[in-house]
């Protein structure tokens, strides 16, 4: 089988961390003469974060999955159950010789769709503990690719790779000079780096805008707020950047940023301990989530990658103490980072990919 023949199939949806892992693999597909594929939801998520690979784009229903009893459960059966026929027809059409799942909702329509055509699935976990849409399409899977090798997933020990979470050339490249002068920093002034975002960061971003006189006396503070959450009040305070989103200068902000807060998500943790460095993590509380980030937070934590600060601990005097605490210790911090295992993660997936793909597509699809 010639490179030019293969084709692959890639899901998964529903956030942006169920997406944009797989831009790596599908550049790197792409340069090796795959055809490639994207299924996604209706929302449009899925298809605005892939528009720059210039790959097909098919969009099948969706329905969430619950851990709670509601009525909407009943009516998204029928969602996904429309949406497992979408995909039949999706896979019959575009003849994959593999499907690689990120998951998220969009995903098991797909991945029970490739299982009843025999089309071999790799999957990808990116937390510790398993989201509910992966835990239900592992059964339906050849290999399942984790972050960490701590993640642990009863029943399909046999599939597991431990593969990391691929990371975009972009923020492997960055330039801390390139990072300061894009944010105006002072020369020798260090960087402490917020990323705060849209989802559940109303908290942390009132309780850095309350700190930031005590903050900018320390560091220049650049700040990731999310969409809508920019306050024009604070545009000409001293040693201080806020953006909504940064995309294209990503990679030179993180170089340049010798100090990091951030939530807990597994996508922004594997980047920060890859690129080493110093952290502290506010990971979404149980209110807010399934408690995923809480179990990432508490692995780093143990194993001295990361400090961290319960949500509902933090304050403008706790935050200041954390801080300290970090700084106080920055020289240690290096070693610690240091025992973080790297990989090449694009590499290892590509090769399972490969390897994994069957010869040819069944002459039923």
């Amino acid at each position: 089988m010639t490179q030019a023949q293969r084709t692959i199939v890639f899901t998964g949806g529903g956030s942006a961390g169920h997406v944009v892992p797989s831009i790596p693999l599908i550049e790197r597909l792409i340069a090796r003469g795959w055809r490639v594929h994207y299924v996604g939801s209706t929302s449009g998520l899925e298809q605005r974060l892939i528009a720059d690979c210039h790959i097909s784009f098919d969009a099948i229903a969706t329905g969430k999955l619950r851990r709670y009893w509601s009525f909407e459960n009943a009516v998204d059966l029928f969602r996904v159950a429309a949406g497992c026929v979408q995909a039949l027809m999706v896979l019959r059409r575009r003849r994959p010789h593999v499907v690689f799942s990120k998951g998220g909702y969009v995903s098991f329509p797909v991945v029970f769709a490739a299982w009843l055509l025999r089309i071999p699935v790799i999957a990808h976990e990116s937390d510790l503990t398993p989201g509910l849409a992966n835990r239900l399409a592992f059964p339906f899977t050849a290999k399942i690719c984790v972050n960490f090798a701590e993640t642990h997933i009863g029943g399909h020990t046999d599939k597991i790779v431990h593969s990391g979470t691929p990371i975009r050339s972009a923020l492997l490249r960055g330039s801390a000079e390139r990072g300061r002068t894009f944010c105006g920093v002072e020369p020798e002034r260090p960087v402490l780096l917020v990323v705060g975002g849209s989802l559940g960061s109303e908290r942390i971003n009132q309780v850095v805008r309350q700190a930031l006189p005590a903050l900018t006396a320390q560091f220049h503070v650049i700040h990731i707020c999310g969409a809508g959450n920019l306050d024009a009040a604070l545009d000409r305070h001293e040693h201080y950047s806020q953006f909504e989103f940064v995309s294209e200068q990503w990679g030179d902000i993180l170089a340049a940023a010798a100090i990091v807060v951030s939530r807990a998500g597994a996508n922004t943790l594997f980047e920060l301990l890859t690129l080493s460095k110093p952290n502290l993590l506010i990971p979404l509380s149980l209110g807010a989530s399934r408690g995923d980030q809480i179990d990432n937070a508490r692995y780093a934590q143990a194993h001295g990658f990361s400090a961290v600060l319960e949500e509902e601990k933090l304050s403008v005097e706790t935050l200041l103490a954390r801080l300290n605490s970090i700084r106080d210790e920055l020289d240690q911090w290096p070693g610690r980072l240091q025992r973080f295992p790297r990989m090449d993660s694009v590499a290892c997936i590509t090769a399972l990919i490969e390897q994994t793909a069957r010869p040819c597509p069944h002459p039923e699809l």
